[in-house]
């Protein structure tokens, strides 16, 4: 059976302090506790290492032995401790953080720069992914993701803008060309550029006013996808090259500039904002306690 790393230190201590009483003093503990533990080592062992008289305990050759090897690698156990607890007090280490496209262009931008210029020893690791995933099998300490698709067990942190919504645009060209629309079932006959969530799911677009929900699912020349190329979507419309339904602020730019016009504006529903979620079932790691800290200062309601 091997050594307990407690009965160690207490041999180390008792040689050190050259006795139980002195040992037992100088660590806060008992006399009685130390020559037990200093019992169960020699027993283990098979060897005796304190010489003990009723003046005096001192290592025996083997006890020698044994401290000159145990002081140095203790001393470099304590050292990795101690570091340890750096890390607590003053965060380090990679932030792996899984975030859907929005958050990246609309959400993130406000934070990332104040908290890593706050925190220069943290490491930032974006994953931008659309679909939910589980954020621990997938190797990341959070995500953010909306309301409806958070998980129960999990512990969510408002960050960023409390309420968005999504605006219908198209380009003042494209409208003057094939008409405004008066009702969101007269999308339908429009060329709609449409966003495919990686799961290949084309969702309906949802419009509300005064308690009246419809949900429409309109045709056009243009699907793309949601994380990767929202882009190039923005920019057809702009060209004229039809109507797109996306976050407002992901919009805003073109709107305030002219390039894009925006219709329906009764209808454009609030939404809640997003949220940062993590795990509640284990210890915070201190990047993402730092960040949810900041988060929350950072984020009003």
């Amino acid at each position: 059976m091997k050594p307990d790393l407690s009965d160690l230190n207490a041999f180390m201590a008792v040689a050190r302090a050259g006795g139980f009483r002195e040992g037992a003093r100088l660590g806060g503990t008992s006399a009685s506790s130390l020559s037990e533990a200093v019992r169960r080592l020699e027993e283990r062992l098979g060897v005796r290492l304190l010489h003990r008289t009723t003046r005096s305990v001192a290592p025996t050759e083997a006890g020698q032995r044994l401290l000159d090897r145990l002081t140095p690698a203790l001393t470099e156990v304590e050292a990795a401790l101690e570091g340890v607890g750096d890390l607590r007090d003053r965060p380090a280490g990679t932030l792996r953080l899984n975030v859907p496209a929005s958050a990246a262009r609309l959400v993130l931008p406000a934070i990332v720069p104040g908290f890593l210029a706050a925190y220069p020893d943290i490491r930032l690791d974006l994953t931008v992914e659309e679909s939910f995933v589980d954020v621990l099998a997938a190797g990341c300490d959070a995500g953010i993701r909306y309301e409806e698709r958070l998980e129960q067990d999990m512990i969510a942190v408002p960050i960023g803008p409390r309420q968005q919504r999504f605006a219908c645009v198209a380009a003042p060209t494209y409208w003057n060309r094939r008409g405004r629309p008066e009702h969101p079932r007269d999308l339908l006959d429009h060329d709609c550029l449409r966003g495919r969530f990686p799961s290949g799911a084309v969702p309906p677009w949802e419009f509300e006013r005064a308690g009246e929900v419809v949900m429409v699912d309109p045709k056009g020349p243009l699907v793309f996808s949601v994380n990767g190329a929202a882009d190039l979507a923005i920019d057809t419309a702009a060209a004229g090259g039809g109507v797109i339904f996306l976050f407002e602020d992901w919009l805003k730019p073109l709107i305030d500039s002219g390039m894009l016009e925006p219709v329906l504006v009764d209808w454009h529903q609030p939404f809640s904002g997003p949220f940062l979620y993590y795990s509640g079932r284990r210890l915070t790691p201190p990047p993402l306690r730092a960040f949810v800290d900041y988060v929350r200062a950072n984020t009003t309601d």
